[in-house]
């Protein structure tokens, strides 16, 4: 079972929510979250990037995580944040092309985190745990939201839209992307435990997006558990702050990659090479040209656009191994370009998918030299993997729209 607990967030004051407003924390470098926030005191990256405030600290130093604790409290006492009188659920709904995603907003525990109720199906490396660990325990808060998803259940849907339907949100903005942000407020006790019983049928949670965030705010919650003496179970550490979308709202963009050179090859001596891989190789012309169907990539190289289709009898039968990105490394990316850790390797950057094929085609003829395209992975085959405990290549999946930063918090 699922457990989805109501809490008393901290969240923006009426009229604030639009400035408090922010990207996720990690989607942006240090001088791209200062240049965000320039002019507005009531960013949340003051708080999710509070080395904005300290640009002559290391962002990791501990006067960097205090800094954030002080704006948390600065935000509170000045008014731009208030705390729920109550534990509530939350309906988070966002738009982006008309594209609808509508979840709920609540708590879900450390302990099904490591028990697996809650599946993952990314690594996490330790120093980006680390930096949320030291925030989130300095704040004494989950500052941001994990984002989870589950198979569809009808009951979950049903109570939110009836919700929606007869409440008006507290916030309805629209950021500067386009994308817009409503948040209901569901402070009808008998609702929210209609809720809590409804997620309890919902066998598993899946992690979507927020690996590291999971990771810190369940290593958080235990170590404030070993803490506490006849720790009872109940308290607030003990669970972390996430948005839960049912998975017929999501979809899954692709991730791209964009090579710095050709390897020593020649065009012609790379596509003999990508052929005798398995490949078949079809010009496709300087309109961007995006992959049909898996096993199916868009290579461009020098203005042109080409289909690269894996032969069908040598797609691998595993789960992982059949997936396109592990096709792509482990029959091109290793053997003809020499990429063998693409974490490291610094001939190798990724696209996300919401930036277009047009950006894969200007990578290429700027800083980098060739862009491959991949199709990205559908929602069924990500739950699969991860009922199966099984770990996605690095950069499989992207997310849009990104959870906006700043709605909620969680005190623990």
């Amino acid at each position: 079972m699922a457990i989805v607990r109501p809490f008393a967030a901290i969240r923006p004051a009426e009229g604030k929510a639009e400035k408090v407003l922010a990207l996720p924390y990690d989607v942006m470098n240090r001088q791209e979250a200062a240049a965000m926030a320039e002019g507005n005191p009531e960013s949340f990256l003051h708080i999710s990037r509070s080395e904005i405030d300290l640009p002559e600290e290391d962002a990791y130093s501990e006067n960097v995580y205090k800094k954030a604790a002080e704006n948390i409290k600065a935000f509170i006492a000045d008014g731009v944040l208030i705390e729920e009188q109550k534990p509530c659920l939350y309906i988070y709904r966002q738009i982006m092309n008309e594209r609808v995603q509508t979840g709920i907003v609540g708590c879900v525990s450390i302990d099904e985190y490591a028990d697996g109720t809650i599946r993952r199906h990314e690594l996490t490396r330790v120093e980006k745990e680390m930096d949320r660990i030291h925030h989130f325990d300095a704040c004494n808060m989950n500052t941001e939201p994990v984002f989870l998803t589950y198979r569809d259940e009808e009951k979950v849907e049903s109570l939110v839209e009836s919700w929606t339907d007869h409440h008006g949100p507290c916030y309805d903005i629209v950021d500067q992307s386009g994308v817009s942000h409503t948040l209901w407020v569901i402070d009808d006790d008998s609702i929210v435990e209609a809720l809590a019983e409804a997620f309890s049928h919902v066998p598993r949670l899946y992690i979507a997006d927020g690996h590291h965030r999971s990771a810190s705010a369940y290593k958080v919650g235990k170590m404030r558990r070993e803490q506490v003496l006849d720790c009872a179970g109940n308290e607030e550490f003990n669970y972390f702050m996430a948005v839960i979308f049912p998975a017929g709202d999501l979809s899954i963009m692709d991730y791209n990659r964009v090579l710095a050179d050709l390897a020593g090859n020649t065009p012609e001596e790379l596509f003999e090479k990508i052929r005798n891989a398995g490949f078949t190789l079809t010009y496709k012309g300087e309109t961007p040209y995006r992959p049909a169907a898996c096993h199916e990539f868009s290579l461009y190289l020098d203005g042109k656009w080409y289909a690269m289709v894996l032969d069908a009898s040598l797609v691998p039968k595993g789960e992982i191994e059949s997936l396109d990105v592990s096709i792509l490394q482990e029959r091109v990316l290793a053997p003809v370009f020499g990429i063998d850790d693409p974490r490291t390797d610094e001939r190798i950057d990724f696209v996300g998918g919401i930036r277009g094929l047009e950006e894969l085609a200007r990578r290429a003829e700027s800083d980098m030299r060739l862009a491959i395209a991949v199709h990205p992975v559908s929602m069924e085959t990500l739950m699969h993997i991860a009922d199966c405990e099984k770990i996605m290549p690095p950069k499989s999946t992207w997310f849009e729209p990104k959870l906006g930063s700043g709605l909620f918090m969680h005190r623990l």
